[in-house]
């Protein structure tokens, strides 16, 4: 028996075992591979994606246990309508090898959502369970910082 699932705003019924986790489904069956796999155990934050709005991480969260909305880094913007903060990241070259970024992206967009204003320390906080291996830390708060200057201006 099929599951039903709200994935970017859709409704899908998907016939996943109930213990698959929700990043193989998002990339296998559902073609929405721009959440990574990363470590397979929910440190390194490449698999981020928004669960009703919180920053959480699907490899390891069974597409059984989903409750709420879920949304991708396909379902926040496109290279034609980006969102501010993926206008950001580009002008900040934020991105080097670029594994990263659909989970740091979509960590900064939850903390932005909840944070307009947030501090040095406030993106540290919320930024700190995704790893770069390239180490653009520094423009990932910088870029955060410029989308939530552009966020409070529009």
């Amino acid at each position: 028996m099929g599951r039903s699932l709200n994935i970017n705003g859709s409704d899908i019924t998907i016939e996943a075992d109930p213990q698959t986790p929700l990043l193989w489904v998002l990339r296998d069956e559902l073609g929405l591979v721009g959440t990574k796999f990363g470590c397979g155990i929910a440190m390194c934050g490449a698999c981020t994606v928004l669960v009703d709005g919180e920053p959480t991480r699907s490899c390891s969260l069974s597409v059984g246990d989903v409750e709420g909305k879920v949304t991708t880094i396909e379902g926040i913007g496109t290279p034609e309508n980006m969102t501010i903060i993926q206008q950001v990241w580009v002008e900040h070259q934020v991105a080097q090898c670029g594994y990263c970024q659909s989970g740091q992206i979509m960590a900064a967009t939850a903390l932005l959502q909840e944070n307009n204003q947030p501090t040095d320390e406030d993106i540290d906080d919320a930024m700190s369970g995704n790893l770069c291996r390239c180490g653009t830390y520094p423009r990932i708060r910088a870029a955060i910082h410029e989308a939530a200057t552009r966020l409070q201006r529009s």
